[in-house]
């Protein structure tokens, strides 16, 4: 396994700057993403770390070996691309030793690594097959099993399944997750899907414009964003700006529009313009004469719009102000007209406001 240090890492593309000194440091065996829109310099530093992109700054280290000075090949990376890139010409096994041939082993070795690695990526008896022979979600397995035969100290992946449904995206996300944790090896994942990342990341970075947002495990980007652009960009929320008006110890009442909301504010915070993240899931549409649970507020409102989901029913609630307000519940029956909605003033993350 292999720690990695990316230490005041910097690229740009003429007036264009791609990465602006990021630093990180990914741990021995971690599953570590890159999260971020397009544009934001994820793939450029991944690139940087695999050897394809040269850096215009700072330094990267597998372990205590410094490797930006390094050619790709001395590098011992095992790289994962978006559009598989399987020869053609070469059949499943092929391709799978092609960087072992690259190696020059024993052709007894190749073919005991090949056959290994097919079967890690659940491909047995697959080498004498043809690419076109293959479906999308074949192709990758052969990606990443080429990948993984060389045995890398580090696997990078760029986007390896955004070219594939919904349901084989998840169930190849469980198993890459499931073929890391197996081989123990130190991953660096590139994505612009946050579900994917929070699923099977150990920690993930958010970039958004060449720099490194907030960096830490899936369950802390989700419930406790250093920012509005990690709240908005990891799941969907319900960012209010408003002014704090009144404060009480850690509680504050903050004027959103014509609408007061309760929160908890840290004592070490003292915005006077906040940005309140509330997430869709954390509110909940009352029944006539369903009371909020105690310590919850509530909020009055109109019935916007219905979005029927199968598994889960989308609300939007226009309060009085005309404030939106989205809401997200197990499939219940809401009738058109006036609702009231309760939150916990616990669950309302507040933010300063970059506005």
């Amino acid at each position: 396994m292999t720690a990695i240090t990316i230490d005041g890492v910097a690229r740009s593309f003429g007036d264009v700057r791609a990465v602006g000194g990021v630093s990180l440091a990914i741990r021995d065996g971690e599953f570590f993403t890159l999260l971020g829109p397009s544009g934001c310099g994820k793939t450029t530093l991944l690139r940087m770390v695999a050897g394809f992109c040269e850096l215009d700054r700072g330094r990267i280290l597998f372990g205590e070996r410094r490797v930006d000075t390094v050619a790709p090949h001395r590098r011992n990376t095992g790289m994962v691309f978006q559009n598989y890139a399987v020869f053609p010409n070469l059949d499943v096994g092929g391709n799978v030793a092609y960087g072992l041939k690259a190696r020059k082993l024993a052709r007894e070795e190749i073919a005991r690594k090949v056959e290994r690695a097919l079967k890690l990526v659940r491909l047995d008896g697959f080498a004498a097959r043809w690419p076109h022979q293959l479906s999308g979600g074949q192709l990758q397995r052969v990606a990443i099993a080429r990948a993984v035969a060389i045995e890398p100290d580090v696997l990078l992946l760029d986007e390896p399944l955004s070219n594939l449904d919904a349901k084989l995206r998840v169930e190849m996300r469980g198993e890459i997750r499931a073929l890391q944790r197996t081989l123990g090896i130190t991953v660096i994942y590139v994505t612009h899907d946050q579900e994917e990342a929070l699923a099977i990341s150990d920690r993930i970075a958010v970039m958004r414009a060449g720099r490194v947002e907030q960096v830490d495990a899936a369950r802390t980007i989700y419930e406790a964003p250093a920012n509005g652009f990690v709240a908005g960009f990891v799941g969907a929320t319900n960012l209010l700006r408003g002014a704090v008006v009144r404060r009480d110890g850690d509680v504050a009442d903050v004027l959103v529009g014509a609408t007061t909301l309760r929160a908890r504010l840290p004592q070490e915070k003292s915005f006077a313009r906040v940005a309140l993240s509330l997430r869709p899931e954390s509110l909940r549409l009352l029944a006539g004469g369903e009371t909020p649970p105690p310590g919850w507020r509530a909020l009055s409102g109109t019935l916007h719009e219905v979005e029927y989901l199968g598994a889960v029913t989308r609300f939007v609630v226009r309060l009085a102000d005309g404030t939106p307000l989205a809401a997200m519940a197990l499939a219940p029956h809401v009738a058109a007209g006036d609702v009231v909605v309760a939150y916990d003033p616990a669950r309302v993350v507040v933010l300063e406001d970059e506005a």
